[in-house]
């Protein structure tokens, strides 16, 4: 199970963060911080997976992909596979990346809504749920072009002959 989703730049300062589990906001904090500490001065050349019990919780990995100047980092329990975690992260940031043609910090930072709508359709309560990048690109436009949907008037949705008001 997916515990955290976080997008971390290489200052160390978090540009999105869902969390999967009722965690205090100190704690989150905490987890945010020694993430970026874990991920930051780790040589290109090392294993992108990562363990450490006193940092992140028991039984709990880390897994993250650097992309430009980004972390993208998911905190996994034992039972996911890493590769899987690894080819997901892939997924969510060409998801992004087709989303918002090229994706850059600036577009996580003040779009953020739409990050949440794109990773909701590939994970839900920390459960993978999509993972083709078609589909979830398919979905997302889908709410955007409901969203433009002007709302339907008022008088549209009364009986005809019914008052206004009651």
């Amino acid at each position: 199970m997916i515990k955290a989703a976080l997008i971390i730049n290489n200052q160390g300062k978090a540009r999105f963060a869902r969390f999967y589990a009722n965690i205090s906001g100190e704690r989150q904090q905490h987890i945010i911080r020694h993430s970026f500490e874990a991920v930051a001065c780790r040589p290109s050349t090392w294993s992108n997976i990562l363990e450490d019990s006193s940092k992140f919780g028991k039984n709990i990995k880390l897994v993250y992909r650097t992309f430009a100047t980004l972390y993208f980092i998911f905190l996994v329990d034992r039972a996911e596979n890493e590769l899987a975690v690894l080819d997901l992260i892939h997924v969510f940031v060409e998801s992004l990346d087709r989303c918002y043609k090229n994706v850059c910090e600036l577009d996580i930072v003040f779009n953020f809504t739409k990050v949440h709508q794109i990773l909701n359709e590939i994970v839900i309560g920390g459960q993978v749920l999509e993972v083709t990048v078609d589909e979830v690109h398919r979905a997302v436009q889908e709410i955007e072009r409901l969203e433009r949907k002007p709302d339907t008037p008022a008088t549209q949705l009364r009986p005809r002959g019914a008052p206004l008001l009651s």
